[in-house]
Formats: structure tokens, sequence, C-alpha cells
């Protein structure tokens, strides 16, 4: 075996395939993907071992020559980026530098030392050419400390060993390739463990799908077209709910091809994610004898990389966890959605990870810039865009709750903490999803799940003193209905409601919440969708003054005299013209409580562009929604011990296995 010794190198990986797993693969951009993409798998403009032609003092672990002083800077090459030739292998132009500290290619070893068994990792590489390979870590702090470095010629097998030791709170590793006076290729290389993986690499993996046909079938063939991800399948189960079915969808046929009998499709009513995802636990454990089980969201584009990553992460931990993948914005594709995501038990509601920052733009700031990405972020769960969960957690703590959408991940990640199996959302292992910049889900048919679901939430997991988290609850009341979205309270007294009336209902509801939670939205005109604002009558407003928009109140005093202003409107009988003839037609990205709560009537666009909804202020309505809301908050507060009593009485029902089978399953 290969000395762990910082630095310390051989040319002999042949340990690769009988001793040693492999942790994670250096992988690059497909071909079709968008130039922006390029920056999460190579970073071609901040490289750290920047040299000039002068002579350069010897660095510890390397030889300097002639060869060693070449011009490596990529500003003096030209311009010059590295060629890619496959997923796995790219060739470097002569006289040029490509560092690999970019986020599908450098390893978190923070995460590593934190929550596995390994002491140290390898790198191992396979190179043809002339050039130099330098490795580097960061601190906790992202200061980049060079770890080894040396001269490559003709063909060279590298297995370049780094200790986990000195990253306890923070720290990733990479490497950096440097050509000579001729290209350097990359062939193929990876970061590996210095023993085999425990356990089976036995994995299923389940996608709940809604009438995203193709999506869905592009998820299957990526699965089944990458031989190293095939071959750790058990099984690939589609609960497919929709009208739209993937078994008609093109190229359906060429996906199950690939995946041969391991592709299971059960067709069932909408039952939501959580009923989507508790069918396909339910059939892994019931049907398959895998190790782990892997969740999905349907409309997704998959690194098929992160499925090997994800199960890696999981075999070498020191104790089953649940090990959640980060989430890449698929309009954005260089953005970064979240590091990891936690619950604040006060207000009881998700947040960021303290100390990260949302929607990073890797194309801007590269991995080796972003300071704060090399501290390790802790998390209280992963969402179900892409979470694994070994079989021994899901056998131990049950299935998960029945609340159609929202919520039902968070809850079981806060429940496998309870039972001792913690979560890690791990970088570099990563789908691409849809934004929720660009969704309405707080406001528009989701707001009932969304509230009704945070209590139930809350009851099992939350506060003993819940004043904190209703008091939240009201101030979110009064922000939507300064934005006119009536719809939305309504939709959260419903909630209340069902909330109120204790667990026993929460099976029953799984296939008729959503039709009616859809009849009471749609009695309200902020809770129907317009195609075009010019589908209504033209605003009576200039041009100008049509794209002047107030600034935000900035500070207490400002804040507070334009929520008296917005309160003071509300008691005035609204513009009845208003409700005929917008007064403004007004952007998503403009739709604020300080600017709506003073006009009468508004277009306001959808997050994603595509409509509009004509949103009609009505005194009387206001303060009855409020009323009515304030009373309801009221009664759960009064409430509060005798339902978490219910809630956490009626659990062990609601997550069993034979439950979801004779409550749900069998009856479709």
């Amino acid at each position: 075996m290969t000395s762990t010794q910082e630095g310390r190198s051989t040319v002999d990986p042949t340990v690769r395939d009988a001793e040693s797993a492999l942790l994670q693969r250096i992988i690059l951009p497909r071909p079709a993907d968008p130039a922006t993409v390029r920056s999460l798998y190579l970073d071609e403009g901040t490289a750290t071992s920047l040299r000039s032609t002068a002579p350069t003092a010897q660095r510890p672990g390397t030889v300097n020559t002639e060869a060693d002083d070449y011009v490596l800077h990529l500003a003096s090459s030209g311009g010059r980026h590295a060629e890619v030739l496959s997923r796995t292998s790219a060739r470097i132009p002569e006289r040029t530098e490509t560092s690999f500290a970019a986020y599908f290619n450098a390893f978190p070893a923070s995460y590593w030392r934190r929550w596995s068994i390994l002491d140290a990792v390898h790198l191992r590489l396979h190179l043809t050419g002339s050039g130099r390979v330098d490795v580097y870590r960061s601190t906790a702090r992202g200061v980049p400390v060079h770890v080894h470095g040396e001269l490559v010629a003709g063909d060279a097998s590298l297995d370049i060993p780094v200790p986990l030791k000195p990253f306890e709170d923070g720290g990733w590793i990479w490497f950096d390739l440097s050509s000579g006076n001729e290209p350097l290729e990359l062939v193929d290389g990876g970061w590996f463990a210095d023993r085999a993986a425990p356990g089976r690499a036995a994995v299923t993996v389940g996608m709940p799908t809604f009438n995203r046909p193709s999506d869905c079938v592009d998820t299957l063939r990526a699965l089944g077209e990458d031989p190293l991800v095939r071959d750790v399948l058990t099984a690939v189960v589609i609960p497919d709910q929709g009208t739209s079915k993937v078994r008609n969808q093109d190229g359906f046929d060429q996906a199950e091809a690939l995946l041969g009998d391991r592709l299971r499709i059960v067709d069932q009513p909408n039952l939501g994610g959580s009923g989507g995802y508790s069918r396909i636990m339910y059939e892994a454990l019931e049907h398959t004898d895998c190790e782990h089980i892997l969740f999905m969201d349907d409309d997704v584009v998959l690194e098929p990389d992160s499925v090997l990553r994800a199960l890696a992460f999981a075999r070498f931990a020191r104790a089953p966890m649940l090990v959640g993948g980060q989430m890449l914005s698929l309009q954005a594709r260089s953005h970064l959605h979240a590091m990891g995501e936690v619950v604040d038990r006060t207000t009881f509601f998700w947040q960021l990870a303290p100390n990260t920052e949302d929607d990073h733009d890797f194309a801007v700031d590269s991995l080796r810039e972003t300071l704060w990405m090399h501290r390790r972020t802790d998390v209280d769960y992963n969402a179900w865009w892409m979470c694994m969960i070994p079989r021994v957690v899901a056998e131990q703590i049950g299935q998960p709750l029945p609340l159609f959408i929202k919520w039902d991940d968070c809850e079981y990640g806060l429940r496998a903490g309870a039972h001792g199996f913690p979560t890690a959302t791990v970088p570099g292992v990563a789908i691409w999803h849809l934004s929720f910049v660009e969704k309405d889900d707080s406001s528009d048919w989701q707001a009932y799940f969304h509230a009704r679901n945070r209590l139930v939430v809350a009851a099992l997991h939350g506060p003993d003193d819940p004043k904190a988290m209703l008091l939240d609850s009201l101030k979110r009341t009064l922000r939507h209905l300064f934005l006119l979205e009536y719809s939305a309270i309504a939709l959260h007294q419903m909630a209340m409601r069902d909330f109120l009336s204790g667990p026993r209902a929460l099976f029953g509801s799984l296939p008729t919440a959503l039709g009616a939670v859809r009849a009471t939205r749609a009695r309200f005109s902020d809770g129907t969708v317009v195609p075009s604002a010019r589908d209504l009558p033209e605003p009576p407003i200039d041009a100008l003054a049509a794209q002047l928009w107030p600034n935000p109140p900035q500070g207490k005093v400002a804040q507070v005299k334009a929520l008296v202003g917005a309160l003071r409107h509300q008691l005035r009988p609204a513009d009845p013209g208003a409700w005929e003839r917008p007064q403004r037609n007004v952007p998503a990205e403009h739709g604020t409580w300080f600017l709506l709560s003073r006009l009468d009537g508004a277009t306001v666009s959808t997050s994603d562009g595509t409509g509009v909804t004509y949103r009609k202020r009505d005194r009387r309505q206001f303060w009855e929604l409020l009323r009515v809301s304030v009373a309801l908050h009221q009664q759960v507060l009064r409430s509060w011990p005798a339902l978490r009593r219910r809630y956490r009485d009626g659990m062990p029902e609601l997550v069993s296995r034979e439950a979801w089978n004779e409550q749900v399953f069998s009856r479709f």
C-alpha cells in the first residue's frame, strides 16, 4: 500500500481496483453544456500555483529544473483552455495551466474528515505528455496550502496520499495541471480511499413523477448510460402519478433497454411528493435487497457521478446517516442554490445554514475565491431533490409522513436526527433543478401545504411554547394581506382548521386535499392566472411613472411609518374602477408589500414570467380575513399541548409501512 505521509507519491496505482474504493471521479462538462457550466468542473482563471520565467525556490517534495521555470500563468498562455476529450479526460495545451479547484472536481475534505472512517484520501491520476502536477489544500478560512508538486513526462500514473487530519473545521483538496513545451493529457483520475468500502454497493433509485415524462426519461437514460452507476443499481422505481405517462414518452424504450428488469414503474393517483417517495421506500424495502434508497425529483438534470459519490460517502460513514445532494439552478446552470439548510427551532421555519449565501455563481466567483465555502456547513435535513437514505434508517424510523408536499423531507431529517442518524449535505453531490426563485409556492396553491405541514412538523419536533412561531405566522399573514394575496390567507385558514382536527385525517386527505385547495383558491381573483397583462385594460399611468418603483423602507422608523400607512389605506373604501382597470402592471420583482398595500387593483407577474394575477383590494375582506386568522392562531396557541400529544401519539401509525399499504397503496 502507499504511505499516507502527506506529499509522498508512488507511480503504481495497482491498488485502485483490488484494495481501494473510488470516492469521486474527475469529471468534465458535457459537449452540450452551456459555457458557464465549465466553471463547475475547471478553474481556468484563478490558478494558485502562479510562477514566472524567473527561477523559483525549491518547494517541499519538488526538484527545481529548467523545465520547472516555464510560463504557467493562464494570462501568459494566450488564453488557451483545456480541451475536453470525454467526460473523464482532457488535454492541456502546451505552456498552459488548468486548475481542478472547481465544484465537481475539488475534494470536500472537511466533510469526509467529519463523517467518514477514513484518515486519508489518495489522488490518482493517469497522465501522458509533459508537465507538472501541484496538489493544494485549503484551510477553513480559505487559505490555500501547497501539499505536493512534481514533474511528469511520458506515460505516468501518480498516487498522491493526502491526510484528512487538518480538515476539522473546513477545507478542500484540489490539484493543478501545468503543461510544458508539449500538451499534457489527463487520461483519467479520481479521489480514492486506501481500502475497500464497507457493505454492498446496492442502491434503489426512486423518482415520483407527475406529468414530467420527458425529464424523467432523460434521468433514466443518464442512470443507465453510465456503466459504473448502472452497476450499483438494484432497482429504479418510478411512481407515475400523472396523466402523461412515462411509458408513452419518446426515448422510453431506449432507457428501459439500458436498465432492463431493474426498472419498475408503478401507476398510482397523484399522492404528491410524500405519497410518491413513500411508495419508493415501500417498494425498496418490500421487493429489493438494496442497502440504500436514493430519492430524486423527476424534473432534474442529473450529474451521474453524484450517485456514486453519495453512495461512497454513505458506505464510508462512521454510522448510518442520510447523505444529501445540493441543488444547482436549472435556469442558470453555474449557480448553486444553497450549501445547506437548517430549522430555526424558535420560529420553526427552515433557513440557510449560518455563514452561507444563496444563489452563488461559480462563473463569477470560483471555489478558490469564495472563502465562506471552505468552512464545513452542517445541516438539519436535506431536500428530496436528491437524498440517500440507508435501508437501516428506513426500517427503524419508518415511512415519510403523509403530507402530500412540503416539509416531508424536513420532517424526515429531523426524525432521523432524533434517532441518532444525522444528515450531511455534501458539496460535489448535486443535480440541476428549477430554482425556487422562479416559483410562487408560498402564495399559490402550495400555500396550504406550507402552512398545515409546518404546524404538523412543529407539533412533532418543535417548541414547547409556540408563541414565537405563531407570531411569525401572523407576520406572514399580514404580509400576504398587504400583497392582496387573499387566496393565500384563505388557504392558511383552511390549513389551520385541518391541523386542529388532528392527525387521523392525513392519510385520507392525500388524494383529495389538492382538489379542495384548488377550489378554495379559485374563489379569489388573485388565485387565477391571466396569460398576460395585455389581456386586461391598460392602467391609467404614463410610461415614466409606470417604470418608477418605491425603495424599501430603511430602518425601524421608516418601516413602522410604511406599516401605519399600509394599515391606514386598508381603512379606506377601494376605488371600484381599479377592479375593472388595474392601476399598475407590476413586475414580479417589484411586487412588494409597501407598494401593493397602497393600491386598489394591480396585475402582478408570476415569478416564472408566464402570466399575471389581477389583485384587487377589498376592505371588508381584508379585515375579515385578518380577524379569522388571529382567532385561529389563538386557538392553536390554546390547544398546543393537547395537539402535540395527539400528533406524537399518532406518529407510529402515520409512518408505518403496513398503514401506508393498507390505507393508501392497496386502495389503488
